[in-house]
């Protein structure tokens, strides 16, 4: 077992060196004769859902009905207390390089990772080994939300996450939760971390 685990690790340094390598050799992956730049201005409509409502409705639960969501979904509620700055997010897509994925900041790149995102969604309660992935046979939408809602006591914890889900975290158009977004939150019950999505949905959005 330990020597196993001791080429592996050799092995990962190998890789890593012919990466290094390879990238001094032969410079980055971008098409020849493209040259990256960042945007010289950028414009950010930054439009957000009403989220009053369920703010009264968070104040209104009890502590056995909050311990009871903060343990199937994390931290999620403290999202809705978060001022967007839209001043932020301009200047963030601003020194977005969608060549390279990454910001640049002066003579410095910076990639959000997992590990942020998931400090940031204060997701560690619920993380697990596995990744959110569509289901390969998905069940219809009015199956979805029957499953999502249930009929017992969790009913209105899971339609609250549900809401968060929709109106915070994948926003798409205001007052609407996309149906996009149930087929991710149905899966959390299978014990799937939901922060790789969220990341790439940044990248996705970003680019």
């Amino acid at each position: 077992m330990e020597n196993g685990f001791l080429d592996k690790v050799e092995d990962n340094a190998a890789v890593q060196t012919w990466s290094e390598a390879t990238q001094q050799k032969k410079g980055d992956s971008l098409a020849e004769g493209y040259v990256s730049e960042l945007w010289d201005f950028t414009h950010i409509s930054v439009t957000q859902n009403s989220l009053q409502e369920l703010k009264e409705i968070w104040d209104q639960w009890n502590d056995e009905v909050k311990q009871l969501f903060y343990s199937s979904y994390g931290d999620l509620p403290y999202l809705l207390d978060i001022k967007v700055g839209k001043y932020l997010f301009r200047a963030l897509a601003q020194f977005w390089n969608p060549a390279y994925s990454c910001f640049i900041f002066g003579g410095g790149d910076l990639v959000p990772i997992i590990e942020e995102y998931m400090a940031l969604l204060r997701c560690s309660k619920i993380q697990t080994d596995r990744a959110y992935s569509r289901a390969v046979n998905v069940p219809t939408f009015l199956k979805k939300l029957i499953n999502i809602t249930g009929m017992n006591t969790k009913k209105k914890v899971d339609v609250f996450a549900l809401s968060v889900y929709g109106l915070v975290v994948f926003p798409k158009a205001l007052g609407h939760v996309d149906e996009v977004v149930t087929d991710l939150f149905d899966r959390l019950d299978k014990r799937v971390t939901p922060v790789s999505t969220i990341l790439a949905e940044t990248f996705r959005s970003l680019n």
